[in-house]
C-alpha cells in the first residue's frame, strides 16, 4: 500500500524515490524502490541486514549514485541546494576523540560553515550541556551518537536521514537517542527517515513504516493502518462472499466488513461468531470455515521481511 493516496499531495512529501534500482556485482542491492516519506513524518524503513536500506539512503545523500530510478528532496533533484536542507548520520558519528562536545561542535560550524552561536542549544537539545570538559573519547556510545545527532543539526535542517542510529546501544542509550529524535520531531517540525532492523525501538517512534527485503520495497504502511490489520478479527470463508457480504451489513448496519476473495473480515462483532454463522447458512451460504484471529506487529513484519531473526 502506498503512503501517497488522495489525502497526500506530492508537494507535501519531502523524500520520493521512483523506481530506483542499484546493483553491486550483478547482485541488486536496491531494486525497483519508490517510497514516499511525508512532510513531518518518522518514516521507520525496516528490513533485516542487508536488505538495502543502508545503500538507499547512502543514494539519497549522493554518497553512492543509482543505476537508474529518480530521487526528490524537498520537492527537488538530489543536489546541493537541496541537501544542505538535510542533516545524516550514517553509521557511527565521526568525532574529535580529544575535543568535548563543545569543542566538536565548534570544529564542525567550520566544515559546515554554520553559526557558532548555535552550539549551545544543541548541547541543550541533545542532553549534553553538562558534561564540562569531558573528551569525546571518554563518552558512552549513546552520547557520542547525541553527539552525532548535533552535529547533524548544524544548518537547522528540514530533513534528517539516520541509518541504525540506536544499533549496539544498551537501553539507556536507545532511550536517550530515541527521546532526542522525538523531541526534535515534535517541537522542531523535522522529517526523518530511520533505518533499522529493530523493530521494538522503531515502534517506538515512526508515524510510518516501509518494509524492504532483498532490495526490494515490500509495503509501506501509517501507523494507523498497521494496528487496524494487526487488530483482533472474525474470517469466515464462504462460497458466496458478495452475497454473504450483503447479508451482513443488512444484519450489522455500520460494521465494518472486509472482503478478501473468498474470505469477510469483520472488526467487530467478534462474540458473536455462532450467530452470524446461523445466519448466513440460514440463507444458503455455504460457510466452509472461521477463523478468531489476531496478529501481532512483530509477526506482521517478519513475514513481509521473508521470516526468520536477525
Amino acid at each position: 500500500m502506498s503512503l501517497v493516496n488522495e489525502t497526500v499531495s506530492p508537494r507535501d512529501l519531502v523524500i520520493e524515490t521512483r523506481n530506483l534500482n542499484k546493483a553491486f556485482h550483478d547482485k541488486k542491492a536496491v531494486d525497483d524502490v519508490s517510497i514516499h516519506v511525508k512532510k513531518g513524518a518518522v518514516y521507520g524503513l525496516i528490513g533485516k541486514n542487508g536488505a538495502g536500506k543502508t545503500t538507499l539512503m547512502r543514494m539519497l545523500l549522493s554518497l553512492a549514485f543509482p543505476d537508474s530510478g529518480e530521487m526528490f528532496l524537498l520537492g527537488k533533484g538530489v543536489g546541493r541546494e537541496t541537501l544542505s536542507r538535510v542533516g545524516s548520520l550514517i553509521e557511527a558519528p565521526a568525532l574529535y576523540g580529544r575535543c568535548t562536545a563543545k569543542e566538536n561542535l565548534e570544529r564542525f560550524c567550520i566544515l559546515y560553515k554554520a553559526d557558532p552561536a548555535c552550539i549551545p542549544g544543541l548541547l541543550d537539545l541533545v542532553g549534553l550541556s553538562d558534561v564540562g570538559k569531558k573528551k569525546a573519547n571518554q563518552f558512552s556510545l549513546g552520547m557520542k551518537q547525541r553527539l552525532g545527532l548535533a552535529i547533524a543539526m548544524l544548518g537547522d535542517p528540514e530533513v534528517m536521514i539516520l541509518d541504525e542510529p540506536v544499533n549496539g546501544l544498551d537501553p539507556t542509550g536507545m532511550k536517550e537517542v530515541r527521546d532526542v529524535i522525538l523531541r526534535l520531531n515534535q517541537e522542531k517540525g523535522v522529517t526523518f527517515l530511520i533505518s533499522s532492523h529493530l523493530l521494538d525501538e522503531l515502534s517506538r517512534m515512526a508515524t510510518d513504516y516501509g518494509i524492504i527485503n532483498n532490495g526490494k520495497l515490500v509495503e509501506e504502511i501509517s501507523v494507523q493502518e498497521l494496528e487496524n490489520r494487526c487488530r483482533r478479527k472474525l474470517i469466515f470463508t464462504v462460497d458466496d462472499a458478495a452475497r454473504a457480504k450483503q447479508i451482513l451489513t443488512d444484519m450489522l448496519p455500520g460494521a465494518e466488513i472486509l472482503q478478501e476473495s473468498n474470505k469477510l473480515i469483520l472488526l467487530s462483532h467478534l462474540d458473536e461468531a455462532a450467530r452470524l454463522n446461523r445466519t448466513l447458512v440460514e440463507n444458503g451460504i455455504a460457510v466452509e470455515g472461521i477463523l478468531n484471529a489476531s496478529a501481532g506487529i512483530e509477526d506482521y513484519f517478519m513475514e513481509r521481511m521473508g521470516g526468520g531473526n536477525e
